[in-house]
């Protein structure tokens, strides 16, 4: 069982993500180039490059556009080199944040990285500080009301790890990042479609922060998210 406030938390992420949509294209044209220069372009070899294009195609990302990217990363087109580089760091009341970034000046992003934290009430911390809070697995959300019997089964027959449903009646399925295209394959044949499904960081206890506090970490995650060179932020705090 965890906190209450899950599924509110899910629903809010989703809203603020929808409120973002013009950044959306950007981080998965960075995610797609990466993918495919460092595995290759074909995505039946490709796993990093399959989740890159499915996000794409979500977004309603043209074909074209998604064709030109997988060009440029693997040698057809010329175009700027990426690097993916993590931050850690804690923000209100000592909840753990992650950053991870692309870019093509380190100098530019760990400045304003380091900006971020220092102006909005968090501390941008040493590498390995609060990675070991989370847990890098493929996480389903399903809506309070959904079988849990039939989704465990289903889930576990198809190798996921785990299956916890929280106070608010929502559901989560984990499952190793290796497992998560089958069992997402196996939940949508069995007609169990998640509200969310993402390979994640997912942090293994939450802090809870209310009012103020709260206030002050989404405004501390909201100027991360808008930084030009980020790509996610994760955390382990529960706003209510």
């Amino acid at each position: 069982m965890a906190g209450h406030s899950k599924w509110a938390n899910i629903q809010h992420r989703k809203g603020r993500q929808d409120e973002k949509r013009g950044k959306i294209w950007t981080r998965i044209t960075r995610e797609i180039i990466v993918a495919a220069r460092q595995g290759g372009g074909d995505i039946a070899m490709n796993p990093r490059l399959r989740l890159a294009i499915e996000k794409a195609k979500a977004a309603n990302m043209p074909a074209d556009n998604i064709k030109r990217n997988v060009d440029k990363a693997t040698g057809n087109l010329d175009g700027v080199t990426y690097e993916e580089i993590r931050y850690e760091g804690y923000g209100i009341g000592g909840a753990a944040i992650i950053v991870d970034c692309m870019t093509d000046n380190r100098v530019r992003t760990v400045a304003e990285v380091r900006h971020a934290f220092s102006k909005h009430g968090g501390n941008l911390g040493t590498e390995g500080s609060v990675a070991f809070q989370f847990k890098h697995v493929g996480q389903f959300l399903f809506a309070p009301g959904v079988s849990e019997d039939k989704l465990m089964e289903v889930a576990l027959e198809a190798g996921a790890e785990d299956v916890i449903t929280h106070d608010d009646g929502s559901v989560e399925v984990l499952s190793a990042p290796a497992d998560y295209e089958a069992v997402k394959a196996a939940l949508e044949g069995a007609g169990m479609n998640p509200e969310m499904a993402e390979v994640t960081m997912r942090a293994d206890t939450p802090v809870s922060l209310a009012g103020d506090d709260a206030a002050r970490m989404q405004k501390l995650l909201d100027v991360l998210e808008d930084l030009d060179d980020v790509q996610d932020v994760f955390h382990n705090a529960e706003l209510n």
